[in-house]
């Protein structure tokens, strides 16, 4: 939670720097195109969070979720 503030402001400094998608937001608001729609992200990183927030201002169920993890597959060792 400590680091929840700086957080955001990493998200909000990208925001900045991603005109089109802001506007693409601003249109999402009015017209919400993607009411009903639902989107699963996962590494999430500032510009994704950024992305995520036009989707859910357009309408749709936008969820950040963990990837899964995915265990190296174990083979036989060779005969000693």
């Amino acid at each position: 939670m400590g680091l929840a503030d700086a957080g955001k402001r990493k998200i909000e400094w990208a925001g900045q720097q991603m005109p089109v998608l802001e506007t693409i937001r601003k249109r999402f608001v009015k017209e919400l195109p993607l009411k009903g729609c639902a989107f699963r992200l996962s590494a999430v990183t500032s510009e994704t969070a950024n992305l995520m927030i036009a989707l859910r201002d357009g309408g749709a169920d936008c969820r950040a979720v963990r990837p899964p993890i995915r265990y190296p597959r174990r083979t036989k060792s060779p005969p000693r």
